[in-house]
């Protein structure tokens, strides 16, 4: 059934002539004063396709409300919430303003909103007390499509308007602070910023957003004028607000899964699964619509990693397949990029080069490619020349050898370069990168960071803030000199004596020549890491003392494992040097006969075909560390030893395999039968438990009352001494 239309639009409210009249004047006195804010806005939607999600009728289509006929025709929906009206455009546009001209039916809550697709929709403005009559919104964004939500009316009616009209420009808009572009040709491109060449001298970032004023300062004056992010939201505005300050640019980044390579978490079925790839396409445009224009943005990076990482999930012929289809994918959101904003390149980064070969199959709207090189950066030049590549490229990590690349020192752990060897290589770094003019635009280097922990040291070149050799050759690179700089101190020919044999809780000795360049007075910190040990990255000063010409005595820790100790001198002028090596915490030994050595040992259990098993409780007595015994997973368990005749003790060592007892308790006997209880704890942490007991007795029994893990009771070794 239809509802008889109005005449005439509905009737001005009280004071609303009045207001108008003031309005003119005063648009009048703008006139005379300023041009049209408005100057450069044209009307886009009249004329163009409508539609809706209902009509009342055939004279009452959507098309009606786009006719530019204000008071005779007016599209009308069905009497229920919610219902749209929507506008194809015809291109990408970048909008100004919506004009809703109500019929008496209007809607009192409704949203506009803007889309590239006709499909994804992003909210630019929200209506939550509208009153009808002509509603003029002021909108920022851009889109193809925009269309009216309602999804409250005003009355028992449904939504009628005599016209929607769509405001705004056409063509790429103009990009603040100048239009980012990547030029020239095979073998000779350039990047440049509002026509002006840019060669990207940069380093990745790592502070808080929250720290961006105090930290972006001492990036400009290194020379720095770029630095790289792995994700943009709306956190990233304080962030480029301060770089565009500092008159630094962002590679800004966006995160698709499984970025970071090996180890990463996340799998994601590129070639089925559609919704995590419209969701991140969506939230992709949305945050790309948004900064757009702004100074700070250089260039939008996708991904990162993801072509490596990829291996995490996926094997075979499988995994080739996931890799064509996430670059595929990236193709897509570069494509999506372009239509938001011409202005600015688009690039996606991955681990070394052997991913660039799905870019060049699968992404060929990518105006550039990235990689993350560190020890082999050199080597990005001859894979691209025998690669046969048709694009340039920047690093977007790198710098010196990483963790991976290094070989293995005495302790089986990579040997990390020194501070010198890690300056030597951003050095090496850069001028391979500038080496291969017209095709390498630059690099943001591996790592503007101030975490003070295990991968801090190794990369970062400000770790709490303290300035490194590595932060030095960086501003020579990108600034042209160091002169009139305090140097930090330079260390060199650390050791560790009795690196492969600490025993744990016990001094070992550190020495290192240590010079400074500037003759300052130098004061002292030990760290010790527990990365290789525990998997705890964190570094905890650890109880030191200097014995002299460079040498300190260091407590080794309780737990058992390869440690890295690290010597940090400080130059009192916000420098430091450090150097690290690795030792390896032992057992301590102990002085005396083993009297268990061998002896007859039985427990309530015994795992059988667990890793390393059969365990035995004799393989705990056995005076070997590669042998062990293990119990059920439960509580409670125990373990005796038989020494065969009454015997005097005065210490047991306990050599605890990672699944320890936290709860257990010694206990003595001289017929097997009675027992008396000499030791009792209910926080024991594993490893060595070295406990001095003066007992005389035959049998020693463990009894164990609480695991402190998952798995059951399992000793290396227990050793009885007298």
């Amino acid at each position: 059934m239809h509802r008889p239309s109005a005449a005439l639009p509905a009737r001005p409210r009280p004071g609303t002539l009045l207001i108008t009249l003031l309005a003119l004047l005063a648009s009048s006195l703008v006139m005379l004063t300023a041009p049209p804010a408005r100057a450069a806005e044209s009307l886009l939607s009249q004329g163009k396709n409508a539609t809706a999600s209902s009509h009342e009728g055939d004279g009452y289509a959507a098309s009606a409300a786009v006719d530019g006929n204000l008071t005779g025709t007016r599209w009308a929906s069905e009497w229920r919430d919610p219902q749209w009206i929507q506008v194809d455009l015809g291109a990408t546009a970048d909008l100004s303003r919506a004009v809703l001209t109500w019929e008496s039916a209007y809607g009192k809550a409704y949203e506009i909103q803007a889309s590239d697709n006709g499909s994804d929709w992003r909210t630019l403005k929200t209506v939550t007390a509208g009153d009808g009559g002509t509603d003029d919104l002021t909108l920022s964004g851009s889109g193809r499509y925009v269309r009216m939500y309602g999804t409250a009316r005003a009355g028992g009616y449904g939504y009628s308007l005599w016209e929607f009209q769509v405001y705004g420009t056409t063509g790429p808009p103009p990009a603040t602070g100048g239009a980012v572009r990547v030029t020239g040709s095979q073998g000779n491109w350039q990047l440049t910023v509002d026509g002006k060449p840019y060669q990207v001298k940069g380093l990745t970032w790592g502070p808080s957003v929250a720290d961006a004023g105090r930290y972006l300062p001492d990036l400009r004056s290194m020379g720095v004028n770029t630095i790289r992010t792995w994700g943009t939201d709306a956190s990233s505005k304080p962030l480029l607000d301060e770089a565009a300050a500092n008159g630094i640019r962002v590679v800004s980044g966006f995160w698709l899964q499984p970025g970071g390579g090996p180890g990463s978490g996340g799998c994601v079925n590129y070639l089925t699964d559609d919704a995590y790839k419209n969701a991140s396409l969506t939230e992709f445009a949305k945050w790309v619509d948004t900064y757009r224009n702004h100074p700070g943005i250089l260039m939008w990076n996708v991904g990162n990693e993801s072509v490596l990482g990829l291996q995490n999930c996926y094997s075979g012929d499988e995994l080739e397949k996931q890799r064509n289809a996430y670059t595929t994918f990236v193709n897509d959101v570069a494509k999506k990029i372009h239509t938001i904003d011409p202005n600015h390149p688009v690039t996606s980064t991955d681990a070394w080069t052997g991913a660039w070969p799905y870019y060049k199959r699968n992404a060929p709207a990518l105006d550039l490619y990235s990689v993350n090189s560190y020890g082999d950066i050199c080597g990005v030049r001859g894979a691209w020349e025998s690669g046969g590549y048709t694009k340039p490229y920047i690093i977007t990590e790198g710098g010196p050898a990483g963790e991976w690349e290094v070989p293995d020192d005495a302790n089986g752990v990579p040997d990390e370069p020194t501070d010198v060897q890690k300056a030597e290589g951003y050095t090496k770094a850069w001028n391979c990168i500038t080496d291969h003019r017209g095709v390498a635009l630059g690099a943001t280097l591996f790592h503007y960071g101030t975490e003070h922990d295990f991968g801090g040291i190794w990369f970062n070149v400000v770790p709490d803030g303290k300035k490194r050799l590595s932060y030095y050759a960086l501003k020579k690179a990108y600034a042209g000199s160091t002169a009139g700089d305090n140097t930090p101190p330079v260390i060199s020919n650390m050791t560790v004596q009795n690196a492969n044999g600490a025993p744990a809780g016990q001094e070992f000795t550190v020495r290192a020549d240590v010079r400074d360049p500037d003759n300052d007075a130098l004061t002292y910190k030990i760290y010790l890491s527990g990365n290789y040990a525990t998997g705890d990255k964190a570094l905890v000063e650890a109880a030191w003392r200097a014995t002299g010409n460079g040498t300190f005595a260091v407590k080794a820790p309780d737990r058992l494992g390869v440690w890295k100790v690290y010597i940090q001198a400080e130059d009192g002028h916000g420098n430091a040097g450090i150097e690290t090596k690795s030792v390896k915490v032992v057992v301590p030994p102990v002085a005396g006969t083993n009297l268990a050595l061998g002896r007859p040992a039985t427990a309530t259990s015994a795992q059988a075909g667990s890793t390393g098993c059969p365990c035995t409780a004799a393989m705990a007595t056995d005076g070997r560390m590669d042998t062990r015994w293990a119990s059920d997973w439960s509580d409670p368990q125990s373990i005796q030893v038989d020494l065969g005749e009454r015997k005097s003790l005065r210490h047991v060592q306990l050599v605890w395999d990672p699944a320890y007892a936290k709860a257990y308790e010694v206990l003595v006997s001289d017929d097997g039968a009675n027992w008396r209880s000499v030791y009792s704890t209910t926080s024991g942490n594993g490893d060595a438990d070295d406990l001095d007991l003066a007992q005389t007795a035959r049998y020693v029994k463990l009894n164990l009352t609480q695991r402190g893990t998952g798995w059951g009771y399992s000793l290396w070794e227990f050793g009885i001494y007298g």
